[in-house]
Formats: structure tokens, C-alpha cells, sequence
């Protein structure tokens, strides 16, 4: 039974960034008034950015064409450690959600040494302010997979996010736990208000300013990353907020799963219509201010633990 779950968890990975990026844009357009792109339109960009030759600044070294693809092959095996249907994952073993967050944190490394490598000052101010801001993601996500483990005893992150739902503790819990993994999507994925993935202004740029000298199949590869890191963080959403077991109903877990998930990209899509982008110095806030919260939901689980 877990095989059709792991292929099935295999195809999201690999299939639904694009029709994420795509329900982002048509709901921004909506709230603007316009037609928009269709839901599809990132897929004929990125194969349009395939078929390109890259250009390349005359003082890059091989790191900067090795590092977009470092950077899309951790976020693929993040995405197959994330949880994204349940408690079934095609890579989990025990405390796999340390894999996890450090092989992102290898993305944004080979990120940042990709910005540097090109000597312009802007990417290198874009690569500072994603080591700092990225900071501030680490502890908000162990504090909450902290939580998960005192409800339910589980050492798999599969186990944590799939099994939370079980426990007395989940109704209290789930809506801070939400509110924190978006947070942390935002944070990721280079979305308002912590950043603006459609911005040109190379003072205010975070993430777009690491890959302005990116073209071709590296830039390509750069944008898949980005839109994989938004799927990851929407699909331990759906995991948290399904209520079907996997095992027991798997094709209407699936269904519920991509609901779930297209209803997050709808989300991102209406904050970043009707909020602003928040200034540079307020992003550790916002961010300190998700940690506060998965740290709240830590002490709660552990004195709902305590009573049981």
C-alpha cells in the first residue's frame, strides 16, 4: 500500500510547482482586476529558459553553473523527506527531519556562494540578507518539529506531522502550528512580506537579486527550486490539516492533500494582494515573531503532555 503513496508523493513533488506559481499569479491577477497567465505559464517559462544558452560574467568560476543545480537537487531531497502525505514519506528514517533542514540549508549555502561568485555588490547584499533572514527559520522549524515529537512520540518527521492529528493536543495546537510553517514558506520561498519574487529594484531584492547573472537552464533550475521550496512547505500544511489517513483511503488523501495545497498557493496569493512587502529591518521581527509562536506551541505540548 505504501508504494502507490511513495509514486504518488514522487509525481507532487515533481508536478505541482508549477500549477502552485501558476494559482499564486492567476489569484494576484483576480485581486488586480486581469485575466493573468494561465495556470500552466511558469512550465513554457522554464522550458523556454531550457532551450537558452547562458551567459555567464567574465570573473564566474564553475560555481556559479554548479550551484543552481546543487541548489534544485536539495530541494528535491528535502521534498522527499517532507511529509507531504501524511506519515509516508519515500525518504524517512529516524530524526530525518534534521536531514531535512540542513539540506536546505546546503541550498541556501551553494545560494549564496552562487551570488558571491559572480563580485557584484548587489548579489552580495542579496546573499547577506538571506544568511540573516534565514537565520531566524531554523529555530521556528525545530521548535515546532519539537512540539510534534512530545505529542506524539514519533523520531520520523513523517511520524511527527502525520501523526499530530491524532493526538488530544492537535485542535489546540494546529491553527499555531499552521500559522508558523506558512510563515516559514514565505521565509523560503521568497514570498511578501518577507520578500518580492516580482520586484526589479535591486536595493530592496533579496532571493531575484542572488540570480540576476543566472540564465538559461541555471536560472531555470534556480525558479523550479524556488517554486519546489513553496510545494514542500504547502504540502506539511496539507499533512497537518488532512484528516485522512493515507493508508486506509489513499486516493481520496491524495485529492484532499492537492485541495489543501492549491488552497495555501490561493493564500499566498491574497497576502501578497492586499499586504505590502514589510521594510528590510522589520523581516527579523516577523520572523522572530513566527519562532515565538512554534515556541509557545513547544511549552503547550509539553504541558499537555505532562497532564496525560
Amino acid at each position: 500500500m505504501k508504494t502507490p503513496l511513495i509514486v504518488a508523493h514522487v509525481l507532487i513533488v515533481l508536478a505541482m510547482p508549477i500549477p502552485m506559481v501558476g494559482l499564486v499569479n492567476r489569484t494576484k491577477s483576480l485581486w488586480a482586476g486581469r485575466r493573468g497567465p494561465g495556470l500552466l505559464q511558469s512550465l513554457w517559462d522554464l522550458s523556454r529558459l531550457l532551450r537558452k544558452q547562458p551567459v555567464f560574467s567574465t570573473v564566474a568560476t564553475p560555481l556559479l553553473r554548479a550551484g543552481a543545480w546543487v541548489v534544485l537537487a536539495s530541494s528535491l531531497v528535502a521534498a522527499l523527506v517532507a511529509p507531504i502525505l501524511g506519515p509516508v514519506a519515500p525518504l524517512q528514517f529516524s530524526h530525518d527531519f534534521i536531514a531535512f533542514a540542513y539540506t536546505l540549508g546546503l541550498a541556501r549555502v551553494f545560494l549564496m556562494l552562487s551570488a558571491l561568485d559572480v563580485g557584484s555588490s548587489f548579489e552580495a547584499l542579496g546573499a547577506a540578507r538571506e544568511a540573516s533572514f534565514t537565520a531566524f527559520v531554523e529555530p521556528a522549524l525545530f521548535l515546532l518539529v519539537g512540539s510534534a515529537a512530545i505529542a506524539t512520540g514519533q523520531t520520523s518527521f513523517a511520524g511527527l506531522i502525520g501523526r499530530w492529528h491524532e493526538t488530544a493536543a492537535y485542535p489546540w495546537l494546529v491553527a499555531p502550528a499552521v500559522a508558523v510553517l506558512f510563515v516559514l514558506l514565505q521565509a523560503e520561498a521568497s514570498r511578501v512580506p518577507v520578500d518580492d519574487p516580482l520586484t526589479h529594484l535591486e536595493l530592496t531584492m533579496v532571493h531575484e537579486v542572488m540570480i540576476l547573472d543566472h540564465s538559461g537552464p541555471e536560472l531555470a533550475a534556480m525558479q523550479f527550486a524556488a517554486a519546489l521550496k513553496m510545494t514542500i512547505y504547502a504540502g506539511l500544511i496539507a499533512a497537518l490539516l488532512n484528516p485522512l489517513d493515507p493508508v486506509l483511503h489513499p486516493a481520496a488523501c491524495v485529492l484532499v492533500s492537492l485541495a489543501l495545497m492549491a488552497a495555501v498557493a490561493v493564500a499566498v496569493g491574497c497576502v501578497e494582494s492586499l499586504v505590502a512587502r514589510l521594510r528590510l529591518r522589520q523581516v527579523p521581527a516577523y520572523l522572530m515573531l513566527a519562532t515565538l509562536v512554534a515556541a509557545l506551541c513547544l511549552g503547550a505540548a509539553g504541558w499537555w503532555a505532562g497532564l496525560a
